[in-house]
């Protein structure tokens, strides 16, 4: 054997004995022998009714297998009610935080980081920079109204259907006859979502209120005047049973049809996707029309920029956030009845529900801009009072 080859063995038998040495030491002190890469997971609490678009989202995210800084990402998606996560915000609750919160609204991101501030002298969620709050679809109130029933109710108060208009028909003493209706109809059964689980119940009311004082903002004094108390209670007077109607009225409505209500201020989105279903079960459809004051639910993506996350998982959050805006992916919310905050996504294209329930009220172009103004606390909590006390889960 050549004194080379004697010094190459030599030179193998060491680096074998010097990495032997190194994995008894690791395994000697339980370390692993490949570090693992941690998932950066991105957790969402979101709004029921933009919830099954960020869900697919979500899932199509997953699949794809997203890293960041070599870490995969992964999202994880709670559904919750807007104004029961605001309870949770408010009590201290929200366990474990959310790394995103996806509301109906802006405003209640606004209520919810004003309460935050003072107890933690600081902004949780943010208006302006890379991690600003950003809509990533919207929807709006609309009404939904059984064909035959909206019929009589335009013959008889004139072509838009109104509050004023559905509180007449809630008072009808004769019930649909006297309205112009069939005696079988009964009296007329007002939908709206339960305020106490979902917001739009609340945003009902809201919306009943600006139409009465005809004004877009509505404050304390005008929820405790008793004369709007009063005509309030006749038009919530008219809703079956606000137990029943729990946190899907449109999905009730399509399931027990004209014994759950005639028709009702509702969400336009839930309205569209739930279209097919209704002309599949029932005789008639169900029509969309326009309300002279809008209320819009921007589904606003809110990064929560507490210290509880760390600037990885608050950048995999924006990661999503991306996704979710890009147009491929806005595209599919247009399926969910939603209108893509992208404007580069028009919700014209092919299959858009939009577009095939137009003969049925829907509109691409809303052409009323008179807006609902987001009412503050105060208001939200006068009108939560008065419905528990004059008509809670009856």
């Amino acid at each position: 054997m050549t004194k080379t080859r004697v010094v190459f063995i030599v030179v193998i038998l060491i680096v074998l004995g010097i990495i032997g040495a190194s994995y008894l030491s690791q395994r000697g002190a339980g370390a692993p022998i490949i570090a693992r890469t941690e998932t950066l997971t991105v957790r969402i609490v979101c709004a029921l009714p933009v919830e099954p678009f960020v869900s697919e989202a979500a899932r199509q995210f997953n699949a794809e297998d997203h890293t960041l800084d070599g870490q995969p990402i992964e999202v994880v998606v709670t559904p919750m009610d807007g104004l029961v996560a605001m309870g949770r915000w408010d009590r201290g609750e929200m366990d474990p935080l959310p790394t995103v919160w996806i509301p109906d609204s802006r405003h209640l991101v606004e209520l919810v980081n004003a309460t935050l501030k003072e107890q933690r002298g600081r902004d949780v969620f943010l208006t302006g920079g890379e991690y600003r709050t950003r809509p990533i679809a919207t929807s709006l109130f609309s009404w939904g109204i059984w064909e035959s029933r909206d019929a009589v109710l335009r013959e008889r108060f004139g072509e838009d259907i109104t509050w004023s208009a559905i509180h007449d028909a809630a008072i009808a003493r004769g019930g649909w006859p006297e309205l112009g209706g069939e005696p079988e109809w009964g009296y007329f059964k007002l939908v709206v979502p339960n305020p106490r689980r979902n917001v739009g119940g609340l945003m009902a009311m809201v919306a009943a209120a600006g139409e009465y004082y005809q004004k877009t903002r509505i404050e304390v004094a005008d929820v405790t005047n008793p004369e709007f108390q009063v005509w309030l209670g006749e038009l919530m007077g008219a809703v079956t049973d606000f137990s029943s109607l729990g946190s899907y009225s449109v999905e009730n409505l399509a399931l027990f049809g004209y014994s759950m209500g005639d028709g009702g201020q509702l969400l336009e989105s839930d309205l569209l996707v739930n279209m097919a279903g209704i002309q599949t079960r029932w005789v008639e459809p169900i029509v969309i029309r326009y309300p002279t004051y809008i209320t819009w639910f921007d589904f606003p993506y809110t990064i929560w920029m507490g210290d509880e996350t760390t600037a990885l998982e608050k950048n995999a959050a924006l990661e999503f956030e991306r996704y979710l805006l890009s147009p491929e992916v806005q595209q599919l919310s247009i399926g969910y009845g939603l209108r893509p905050a992208n404007a580069e996504v028009p919700i014209t294209g092919e299959g858009s529900p939009f577009v095939r329930w137009q003969e049925q009220g829907a509109m691409t172009v809303v052409p009323r801009t008179t807006s609902m103004h987001s009412p503050d606390r105060e208001v939200l909590l006068a009108l939560l009072r008065w419905f528990d006390l004059n008509v809670g889960e009856r």
